[in-house]
């Protein structure tokens, strides 16, 4: 038998009957070949245009896969604040640690929006609008920026850290059942003036007139000072209001209490008024008026006594909560959180600095004494 070019055997019969394994299927593919011959499905030369329907409709195909293997986005946190961006960052580290531990990292598994109205009031309710247009997750906001946020949205859930009466000023119904898309934490700072001024006029007996350095556009001054005048009077003392909206009234704002003979003065927590630290401390120490403030850090850095909550406790229990929010939490299932400890230090250098001693009694008292 000699084998030819044009099959494996030269007689059509003999190849017609040789049997090779798998010539069955091969038979089976020719007839599905003619089957598709005829249906117009192979047999035709390959144009370019069919070439770019086949890439077209392969895309087409893939989309969906590549769409699916996309990562998430990060759920975004948008911070509201009514000050600038500080130079030191200790309370916002404090609100990212407690982030951190429910497993929020800052740029890994979740993002910040900030916006900051650097000590501009008015500029509030558009930064917070913007924050509601970017369509954040949640809002964060500490001292008078609540507001702000709670007139933008109703949806958006909200954690605040206020120094007011958050049922007071309007923020929640309920500290327990807060209801709404607001909850958080409050300070209690615009509460404590009464206090303050007890400690000062155990500190400066002699002052019968006492000045209550505050800003006006703070939504918690009007209810303040009707507390401090309230609290004045039975002590024989009388209030004297001092108002400073802006940096470039701070100045003049001690030289009326030293043309208005104030023996002491109190200074109001508000970010616009503490944002001047260091030039709240040396006009104190200039016109030797001994005054007191809210957070340590400003006994700490000179002034004569501080009495108020940890600040950085504050932030770092928003943390918490916009945490649980995250998770799945709803603001009005989580109770607004008061502070139960308050810090009193003194700084027994600037009493003496006044020509001061510093009372037994309030030593006692002190969480600290700067020596």
């Amino acid at each position: 038998m000699r084998l030819s070019r044009q099959g494996r055997v030269g007689d059509p019969q003999a190849r017609r009957d040789q049997r090779f394994p798998g010539d069955q299927d091969h038979r089976g593919r020719q007839d599905d070949r003619s089957h598709d011959r005829e249906a117009g499905l192979i047999g035709r030369p390959v144009t370019r245009r069919g070439l770019s329907a086949l890439a077209l409709g392969l895309a087409a195909a893939a989309r969906p896969i590549a769409a699916h293997a996309q990562p998430k986005p990060l759920p975004t946190i948008g911070w509201l604040h009514a000050g600038g961006a500080p130079a030191r960052t200790d309370n916002l580290d404090a609100l990212r640690k407690a982030l951190a531990e429910a497993g929020y990292i800052d740029g890994q598994t979740v993002a910040f929006e900030y916006r900051w109205a650097d000590e501009h009031y008015d500029r509030l309710p558009a930064l917070a609008a913007e924050l509601v247009a970017l369509k954040v997750d949640v809002i964060a906001t500490v001292g008078v920026a609540p507001w702000a946020a709670k007139r933008a949205t109703s949806t958006i859930p909200i954690v605040f850290g206020t120094g007011g009466d958050p049922v007071a000023i309007g923020l929640v119904n309920s500290l327990a059942r807060p209801e709404g898309n607001l909850t958080g934490a409050t300070y209690l700072v615009a509460d404590l003036g009464s206090k303050r001024l007890d400690l000062l006029a155990q500190m400066v007996p002699q002052a019968k007139r006492i000045a209550w350095l505050a800003n006006p556009e703070n939504v918690s001054t009007e209810r303040s000072v009707r507390e401090m005048q309230e609290a004045a009077r039975p002590r024989g003392l009388q209030l004297v209001v001092v108002n400073v909206r802006n940096e470039s009234e701070v100045e003049d704002a001690f030289a009326t209490m030293v043309r208005e003979a104030c023996g002491a003065v109190v200074i109001q927590a508000d970010v616009v008024i503490h944002a001047r630290k260091q030039q709240l401390l040396a006009l104190a120490a200039r016109h030797k008026l001994p005054a007191i403030y809210t957070w340590r850090d400003f006994a700490e850095d000179g002034g004569l006594i501080a009495y108020g909550p940890s600040i950085r406790a504050v932030y770092r229990q928003v943390g918490v909560y916009v945490g649980r929010i995250l998770k799945g939490a709803k603001p009005a299932d989580l109770p607004v959180v008061q502070p139960t400890t308050f810090d009193l230090v003194i700084n027994r250098d600037t009493a003496k600095a006044l020509g001061l001693i510093v009372p037994p009694a309030l030593l006692a008292l002190a969480d600290e004494v700067i020596e």
